[in-house]
C-alpha cells in the first residue's frame, strides 16, 4: 500500500503507535463511561436521600422551628424555603422522564400518599461526559426537559408537601465543573502516550540499527571484498547473523584468491611454452610461417594479459584514497590526444573523489580506446552532481544493435561487424570497465545516440 512507511523502522513505529494510541483511546473510552456513570448515581442519590432526609427532619418540627433550621440546611449548592402553597411548575417540565424518575423514587421512600413535584432544568448529558446546553432558567422558570438513560440535569427542583399543609421546596444546582472533561486523566493520559512513544521509537531503532549496519557492510562488500568483518557482539540473533555474514564473506573472498592465483598459475605456466614456439618460429626457414606463428603466440600471450586484467578489475588489494579524478581524466585524453586522435574535455570535477587510481585509470581508459578504436574520435563528459561523479564517453561510430547492448559486456563477446578479432579486441574490455565501476559501487552503462554513434556513461557514487 502507498499509505504504509517503506522504511521498517516507519513500519514498526506506526504499527507501535497504531496500537498503543488505540489501547490508550479505548481506555480513556471505559473510564469516562464509568466515570459518568459513577456520578450519575452518587448525584441522583444524594438528591433523594437529602431530599427524604430534610421532609421527614422539617415534618418534625412546628413552623417556628423549620423557619430557624432554614439558614442552616441552605446552601451554595441547595435552596431550601417553605411555601403555604405550591408554586406553579409548567406540565412539560413535570412530565418528563428524569422528573417522573425522581418523582417515583420519592414516593416510594416518603409514601405513596405525600403529595410532590419534580421538575429537572439546565444542561443535561446524553451518555456518559458529553453535556449539552439547554433553554438557561430564571429563578424556577424555563425548565428544560432531560432525555436519554444516562441523562444528568444541573438542576433539580422538587416540592414536597408536609403533613401540616405546608409545602417545602428544593433546589439542588450542580457545579458544572462536575460535567467537564477530566482534565488531569487526560493530561496524564497524554504523558503516559508521549512517554511510551518516546522508548518505542528508541526500541524500534535499537532493533532496526543492526540492519543498517548488515546494507552498509553489504555495500561496503561490493567495493572491497577485503573489507573488515562486521562486530560479532549483541543480542544472539544479530551476532548470529553477523557471524554468517562474516562467514559468507571470507567464503567469497577464498573463491576470488583462489580462482586469481588458478589463472596466475595458468598464465605463468603459459609463458615457458609460448617463449619454446616463439623460439622454434624464429628457427623456421619459412619466414612467412614463423610469422604467422608468431602473430599467433602474441594473440594467446595478449588474451593471457587481457583475462589477468578482467580478473583484477573485481579483486584488487588497491588500496582507496582520495584523488583528483579530473586529473585522471585530463591525463589520459591529452596522452589520446598526443598520439593524432580526436578527444575533446568538458566538464569538471568539484572537489576529490574517494577511489582506486589504478583501477579507475585502467576503466576510463578503456572507454576511451574503446571511443576512438570503433569510432574514430571520443568526446568526454564529466559531471559532477554533489553525490555522484558521471562520466559520458561518445563516438561517431556504428553504435551497438539494441539486443547487444548488455550482451557486449560478456566476457570474450564480439561483435561481428567493427569489433572483430581484426581490429585488436578481446571482447574484455567493456567487462574489466563494469567490474571496476561495480567495484566502486557505480555501474557502467550503454546506448546508442540519437545523432548516431554510441555513449558509454560511468556512474560512480561518492
Amino acid at each position: 500500500m502507498r499509505l504504509l512507511p517503506r522504511s521498517l523502522f516507519g513500519r514498526l513505529t506506526l504499527v507501535l503507535l497504531t496500537g498503543l494510541t488505540a489501547t490508550l483511546l479505548l481506555s480513556a473510552g471505559v473510564h469516562l463511561h464509568d466515570r459518568g456513570r459513577v456520578l450519575y448515581e452518587a448525584i441522583h442519590d444524594e438528591v433523594i436521600e437529602r431530599t427524604v432526609g430534610i421532609v421527614q427532619l422539617l415534618d418534625a418540627l412546628s413552623p417556628d422551628e423549620r423557619r430557624r433550621l432554614l439558614p442552616i440546611l441552605n446552601s451554595d449548592q441547595i435552596s431550601i424555603g417553605l411555601a403555604d402553597a405550591p408554586l406553579d411548575m409548567p406540565p412539560t417540565q413535570t412530565g418528563s422522564a428524569g422528573a417522573e424518575l425522581v418523582r417515583r423514587q420519592l414516593g416510594q421512600r416518603l409514601g405513596d400518599s405525600v403529595e410532590l413535584r419534580v421538575a429537572v432544568a439546565g444542561f443535561v448529558m446524553h451518555g456518559p461526559m458529553h453535556p449539552r446546553a439547554m433553554d438557561p432558567m430564571a429563578g424556577r422558570q424555563g425548565l428544560g426537559p432531560m432525555s436519554g438513560p444516562h441523562a444528568m440535569a444541573s438542576r433539580f427542583v422538587v416540592e414536597v408537601q408536609l403533613r401540616d399543609g405546608s409545602w417545602v421546596w428544593f433546589e439542588r444546582r450542580i457545579p458544572r465543573e462536575l460535567f467537564d472533561w477530566p482534565v488531569q486523566l487526560l493530561l496524564t493520559l497524554l504523558i503516559l502516550l508521549a512517554g511510551v512513544t518516546g522508548l518505542s521509537l528508541v526500541a524500534v531503532r535499537w532493533v532496526v540499527r543492526p540492519l543498517e549496519r548488515l546494507r552498509e557492510a553489504a555495500d561496503a562488500l561490493g567495493r572491497d571484498i577485503h573489507r573488515p568483518p562486521l562486530d560479532e557482539t549483541g543480542p544472539v540473533e544479530v551476532a548470529e547473523t553477523s557471524r554468517a555474514f562474516n562467514r559468507m564473506q571470507r567464503r567469497i573472498s577464498r573463491f576470488v584468491e583462489d580462482r586469481a592465483r588458478i589463472l596466475a598459475a595458468v598464465s605463468h605456466d603459459l609463458k615457458t611454452p609460448l617463449t619454446r614456439i616463439r623460439l622454434r618460429a624464429d628457427l623456421l626457414e619459412d619466414e612467412d610461417l614463423g610469422a604467422k606463428i608468431r602473430r599467433d603466440v602474441d594473440d594467446m600471450q595478449h588474451m593471457v594479459e587481457a583475462t589477468l586484467d578482467f580478473m583484477r578489475g573485481t579483486e584488487s588489494r588497491e588500496d582507496t584514497r582520495p584523488l583528483d579524478l579530473m586529473a585522471l581524466v585530463e591525463s589520459l585524453c591529452d596522452d589520446a590526444a598526443e598520439s593524432g586522435q580526436r578527444v575533446t574535455l568538458r566538464g569538471q570535477v568539484e572537489s576529490p573523489y574517494q577511489g582506486r587510481p589504478l583501477a579507475l585509470k585502467r576503466c576510463i581508459g578503456n572507454l576511451i580506446d574503446n571511443a576512438l578504436r570503433y569510432g574514430g574520435s571520443a568526446e568526454v563528459e564529466v559531471i559532477d552532481s554533489g553525490q555522484n561523479v558521471t562520466l559520458a564517453v561518445a563516438d561517431q561510430g556504428p553504435g551497438i544493435p539494441p539486443v547487444s547492448l548488455e550482451t557486449v559486456f560478456d566476457p570474450f563477446f564480439r561483435l561481428e561487424n567493427s569489433r572483430a578479432r581484426h581490429s585488436g579486441g578481446t571482447g574484455l574490455g567493456l567487462g574489466i570497465a563494469r567490474n571496476i565501476a561495480r567495484a566502486h559501487g557505480g555501474d557502467l552503462l550503454l546506448r546508442n545516440r540519437d545523432t548516431g554513434g554510441l555513449l558509454a556513461e560511468l556512474r560512480l557514487p561518492r
